[in-house]
């Protein structure tokens, strides 16, 4: 095997194939997989290694039903067996470790791709929801999800059997790449 071989690396393979996937079997996630997602969230890179990232799990039906129908762009949360809500105590972090740049965003933004990549590896497909920073997203979630004063949610990961299946990414798009320079 090369470098070069992508079907032979199991890596790149799974890197290529993680597609957005919004439609999911009504298929429950098993319990082992769930907990080695979690693993792999939680071994993400984070600035100092502060680890500043909570995750709620959901899969309660009726919660992640009322998620979807809280907003417009969430709607597809209803139709999940699983959601990853990737969390920071923003407050305590800035404090304690005085990153008040948008840093946690960052953090959080390593323990999401983990997680969908984990999801992949696993044979599961997933879609990142946005959360932070989208009119009528944060406010409505946060008080479902009884996160306390001071935590934000950056984003939630989607999990399940995809229902739809999708061709893996190929190839380098040469209008958006610069090489040493713009």
């Amino acid at each position: 095997m090369t470098v070069l071989d992508t079907q032979q690396n199991e890596t790149i393979r799974i890197i290529l194939g993680r597609r957005s996937v919004r439609v999911f079997e009504e298929r429950s996630v098993e319990p082992e997989k769930v907990e080695l997602i979690l693993e792999c969230a939680f071994a993400a890179p984070t600035a100092m290694n502060a680890q500043p990232c909570h995750i709620v799990t959901i899969d309660d039906k009726e919660l992640l039903t009322k998620i979807g129908a809280a907003n417009e762009r969430t709607r597809m949360a209803g139709g999940a067996p699983l959601a990853f809500a990737v969390c920071v105590d923003v407050a305590n972090y800035e404090k304690v470790h005085r990153l008040t740049d948008g840093t946690w965003m960052e953090d959080s933004a390593c323990v999401m791709e983990n997680i969908l990549l984990a999801a992949r590896a696993l044979g599961l497909e997933g879609v990142w929801l946005q959360i932070a920073n989208r009119p009528g997203r944060e406010e409505v979630v946060t008080p479902m999800l009884r996160l306390p004063a001071g935590v934000r949610i950056l984003a939630m990961a989607l999990v399940g059997y995809g229902a739809e299946s999708k061709a893996p990414h190929s190839g380098v798009d040469e209008a958006r790449l610069h090489r040493n320079a713009w």
